[in-house]
């Protein structure tokens, strides 16, 4: 099993989902974080008075696949979150040890 978990931009989150449930995705997480990359935050101006904004809004999405959905989940995500400028985000895949649903005791694949 693999961990899926991507840092996008904020108003590229549906277009991301929509992306992935043709590939039969049934859940994940999203959280609202903070952060920079390369472009090291932005200038802002704000009733006349320019300020740094240092940590610029993101989305941060988490999933967990089999590995063999792994590749098409990274490359639905990487085709919907693009816009070709700097700031897209990251993509990142994590081995997933184990898994369990609460409700039900499945384990695994199956919990998933």
């Amino acid at each position: 099993m693999k961990f899926v978990m991507a840092i996008i931009k904020p108003f590229k989150l549906d277009e991301v989902r929509e992306a992935l449930m043709p590939l039969g995705i049934q859940g994940l997480t999203v959280s609202e974080v903070k952060g920079f990359g390369r472009q090291k935050g932005q200038t802002e101006i704000y009733r006349g008075a320019e300020y740094m904004v240092n940590f610029l809004p993101k989305v941060k999405i988490e999933v967990a696949v089999n590995d063999d959905m792994a590749d098409r989940v990274v490359e639905a995500i990487q085709g919907a979150a693009n816009t070709g400028k700097i700031g897209d985000g990251k993509v990142f895949v994590f081995d997933l040890k184990s898994a369990v649903r609460i409700r039900t005791g499945e384990t695994d694949t199956s919990a998933l």
